[in-house]
């Protein structure tokens, strides 16, 4: 089964930028749909992001026009572009493919999830 591995979170200060990647070891074409997700603490995990096989983007609300997300399919590799970040996008990062294209509700991913990769925006 498709592995995945996030890389890229850091400790930024706010209204700074990051750029996140997840690498899969199969093709995410194959896949279809990828979105990048996060987990706060002692919150739920939310979508966030998705991008269809084609390029096709969709965003929450709370990162609409701050994070672009864009994927690589010869590379197998989403990106996470994070730009003015605030406190309150600190959070573990994951990606997965979306069970349901929805950013309410439960964040279903169809792929084991990878380890995730920790994103704090502190002064």
């Amino acid at each position: 089964q498709v592995q995945l591995v996030e890389s890229g979170g850091d400790l930024v200060q706010p209204g700074g930028s990051l750029r996140l990647s997840c690498a899969a070891s199969g093709s995410i074409f194959s896949i279809g749909t990828m979105g990048w997700y996060r987990q706060a603490p002692e919150k739920q995990r939310e979508l966030v992001a998705t991008n269809s096989r084609l390029g096709n983007t969709n965003y929450a609300d709370s990162v609409k026009g701050r994070f672009t997300i864009s994927r690589d399919n010869v590379k197998n590799t989403v990106y996470l572009q994070m730009n003015s970040l605030k406190p309150e996008d600190t959070a573990v990062y994951y990606c997965n493919s979306p069970v349901i294209l929805e950013f309410t509700g439960d964040a279903l991913g169809k792929l084991p999830w990878g380890q995730g990769t920790q994103v704090t925006v502190s002064s």
